[in-house]
């Protein structure tokens, strides 16, 4: 009878612990997801701040509550976890952005059109990778290639606007400039 109660507990045990196991992996599309995130919302805080929409403490605030975030993101990039972790992380992005959104709150003027902000292109070129691989459209070897360079030019965007240190012309425009060079590749295998 004890056996039978020993065998049981260490089959629970045994499965409870494998489970957990099972539930901790890597999510690269959270890490995408999430510097995509970081990216837009540091691009919002810089635009708000240069147009006035967003006064200096609101956007000191704005980026030290970013750069906590980016420290939690360090901590969990590269790692096992859990999924939740991720959605808690991706979460406080989300409200973060929309609390930018609500300080800005500024009308759009119809009379001046804007180019998109190299942000928005690293997150539109992300989508056009990623539904290139899922169509089959993009084989794998450009995809892989292709990923590579996109995520490169994430990095050395976020390296270059971090801290709300505001971009000189000539690096705003080598960002655009590998942008505008990786979007001409993807247009081969639409």
């Amino acid at each position: 009878m004890k056996k039978a109660i020993l065998l049981t507990v260490l089959m629970v045990f045994g499965l409870a612990l494998f489970s957990g196991c099972a539930s901790m992996q890597r999510w690269p599309d959270y890490e995408r997801s999430a510097e995509n995130k970081m990216v837009v919302i540091q691009e919002k805080i810089g635009d708000g701040l240069k147009t006035g929409a967003l006064t200096p403490d609101q956007s000191q605030m704005f980026l030290t509550t970013l750069k906590s975030i980016r420290t939690d993101y360090e901590a969990l990039r590269d790692k096992e976890i859990s999924r939740d972790e991720w959605d808690r992380l991706l979460g406080r992005l989300d409200v973060l952005g929309e609390e930018i959104n609500r300080a800005q709150a500024r009308p759009a003027s119809p009379s001046r059109i804007e180019e998109p902000r190299n942000g928005d292109r690293i997150v539109a070129l992300q989508r056009r990778i990623d539904d290139g691989k899922i169509n089959g459209r993009l084989p794998l070897t450009e995809g892989r290639d292709y990923q590579f360079r996109l995520d490169s030019i994430r990095r050395d965007y976020l390296r270059m606007t971090e801290g709300g240190r505001s971009t000189t012309y000539e690096e705003r425009a080598d960002i655009s400039r590998r942008l505008d060079s990786l979007e001409m590749d993807l247009n081969r295998f639409r």
